[in-house]
């Protein structure tokens, strides 16, 4: 090789490994998108799922939970597995159930495969929630290895964006069809739109799952794997031959067990300083979950609809909510350096407790003006104990008629209507509908659709309930809730404030949570105290979903939001007086911090 040919060579080495640098991110950025839209797509498909589903509210609040509740399954073993079958293996398992999900949902005719369907996506996200992160980790050098975090962070909400996006394109399309068609079209047609929103999804995880074939297994993977010539050569993709000799060194440095006097280091959970910052990061994740934040991501257009707004304007309205989230999470990541975490962790739940207490506000505004129609309804009731209603606006005049109320605060032709009855010990509810919605499916109560199919289903409903009476107790109407539907400025009165909201959630705790786990935890017990905690993240955010359109219907939108406040308040006091501050601390500082007190 001639001397002007060496330079020639090592320029394009370096070309090699950018390339290849960049290739990682676009990687991790797709495998951010595939979990934004985990969490997004269903908040455009889930107004045309509800009205041509006829699925109970409870059932439907548990669609839009599955895939928390699957995120909270898969991420348990997240770790186990990627430290058996290797991390890149991992990502092509959990790009394929992304796919494999799509049509399980698309094509499902019924509760138990849509539940399937969304678990399965759930998985996929809770995979790819820790193993994209730990692959970045191990496989970018120390100067990238933020851009890659940022990016999938990034690429996260965006993911939310786009499902919006899909939403409100479809929004178009069913406003379209309802200008020109009979509501019986305009049915089939939602029963088509809903299903599109999730195959569009579709090639994002294809994508992925091509991208994941085709990058390297983690070079630190493959030397605790005893396979260090395979990990050096993982390691030349992305470094010159001098770094890759040096992280290498450092890989066999760091497999050493450490010793102290002979003996090895044997920490456990029930020390202070690993038990004092476990309990703090489990609350500060239970508690960001708690804001509410999945919830009004997912039934996000469903309260905007009840606010006021119409179809067309509730999905346009989600999309500026998923663009504000995606704007201030990099404010959030401009300022988390510069404030400090515990200053947005303080800023983000003030704004969150102000923004949820005025919306439960607005609600309650209209929501006292309800009147309860149960009487009527109960007469409706026939021999067979079940009940088929279509509200209109000719049932609205009807309601309103009998109660004396014609004419007042409740117009006929913008109501809303549902209802609450038992069998038994066993509740139900049905989703709101309204007056001025032609398409809007009947109204169904059936003792098959409401009660437990069996005694461990009926156990974990209501242990207290008694199953066998309930085969054959009379529906009962316990409400029939009749309120007004409020004009459009109302609902973007709503819509400002969940704007609000998400400002303040993605600049403060949108941000920080994520820094919390990883700087809290310990290093000793960083693995398993992150994935307990993650679990118990999920398992609050899948509890508060599946309860949502059950608790709204029962005792209205106010109350959920003051519950989300009251979670908050706890969050806040959590952050301003419990949390230490941890911008420009080591992590042995962190740590120190915590051991204060405890014997030595």
């Amino acid at each position: 090789m001639t001397a002007s040919t060496f330079p020639d060579s090592l320029a394009s080495s370096d070309r090699t490994r950018q390339r290849y640098n960049l290739f990682l991110l676009l990687v991790a950025g797709l495998g951010g998108l595939l979990y934004g839209i985990d969490v997004g797509i269903i908040g455009g498909a889930l107004p045309y799922l509800e009205a041509t589903s006829h699925l109970s509210p409870s059932q439907l609040s548990i669609i839009v939970a599955a895939v928390l509740l699957g995120s909270a399954f898969s991420t348990l073993f997240a770790g186990l597995l990627a430290d058996w079958m290797g991390r890149k293996p991992l990502m092509v398992l959990s790009g394929m159930a992304f796919i494999v999900s799509i049509p399980v949902i698309a094509l499902s005719h019924g509760y138990a495969p849509l539940f399937f369907g969304r678990l399965l996506q759930g998985m996929s996200g809770g995979f790819i929630g820790i193993v994209v992160p730990l692959y970045l980790a191990e496989c970018l050098s120390a100067s990238t290895r933020g851009k890659g975090t940022g990016v999938f962070q990034w690429l996260l909400t965006f993911g939310i964006v786009a499902a919006a996006l899909v939403g409100i394109f479809f929004s178009y399309r069913v406003d379209a069809v309802a200008r020109t068609a009979d509501p019986a079209s305009l049915l089939a047609f939602k029963n088509v739109a809903w299903r599109s929103i999730f195959w569009v999804s579709l090639p994002p995880g294809v994508l992925f799952v091509i991208g994941s074939l085709m990058v390297t297994e983690s070079p630190r993977w493959l030397y605790r794997q005893r396979k260090p010539e395979k990990a050096k050569a993982a390691l030349l993709r992305s470094r010159s031959p001098e770094q890759a000799t040096i992280e290498l060194q450092e890989m066999e440095a760091t497999s050493k067990p450490a010793q102290t006097s002979g003996e090895k280091v044997r920490d456990t959970l029930l020390r202070r300083k690993y038990v004092i910052p476990f309990l703090l990061t489990c609350v500060i994740l239970a508690c960001n979950t708690a804001t509410g934040i999945n919830s009004i991501i997912g039934f996000n257009t469903g309260i905007l609809l009840q606010s006021g707004l119409s179809d067309l304007q509730s999905h346009w309205g989600y999309v500026l909510f998923t663009v504000v989230n995606f704007s201030f999470t990099a404010v959030g990541m401009t300022l988390v350096d510069r404030k400090g975490r515990k200053f947005l962790f303080i800023l983000g739940t003030s704004g969150i407790i102000l923004s949820m207490v005025t919306v439960g506000t607005i609600f309650l505004r209209t929501e006292k003006q309800s009147i309860d129609c149960g009487s009527q309804i109960q007469a409706l009731v026939g021999p067979g104990q079940d009940l088929t209603y279509h509200f209109d606006k000719a049932k609205a005049e009807q309601l309103l008629s009998s109660q004396g109320d014609q004419g007042g605060a409740i117009q006929p032709g913008r109501a809303s209507f549902a209802i609450i009855y038992s069998y038994g010990d066993f509740t139900g509810t049905t989703s709101y509908v309204r007056s001025d919605d032609e398409a809007s499916a009947p109204l169904s109560i059936t003792r098959a659709g409401s009660i437990p199919a069996n005694k461990v289903e009926a156990f974990f409903q209501n242990p207290f309930a008694n199953f066998e009476a309930a085969q054959t107790a009379p529906l009962k109407i316990e409400k029939a809730v009749l309120g007004a539907v409020p004009d459009s400025s109302h609902g973007w009165l709503v819509a400002l404030c969940l704007y609000t909201f998400m400002a303040f959630y993605a600049v403060g705790p949108g941000v920080c949570v994520w820094l919390a786990l990883s700087e809290l935890m310990p290093t000793r017990i960083r693995s398993n105290g992150m994935s307990v905690a993650l679990v118990l993240n999920q398992l609050v955010s899948a509890t508060l979903t599946a309860i949502f359109l059950p608790f709204v219907s029962k005792h209205g939108y106010s109350s959920m939001f003051y519950l989300f406040a009251g979670f908050t308040v706890v969050y806040f006091l959590t952050a301003a007086f419990l949390l230490p501050e941890t911008k420009g601390k080591t992590l042995e500082e962190i740590e120190a911090f915590f051991d204060k007190g405890s014997a030595h």
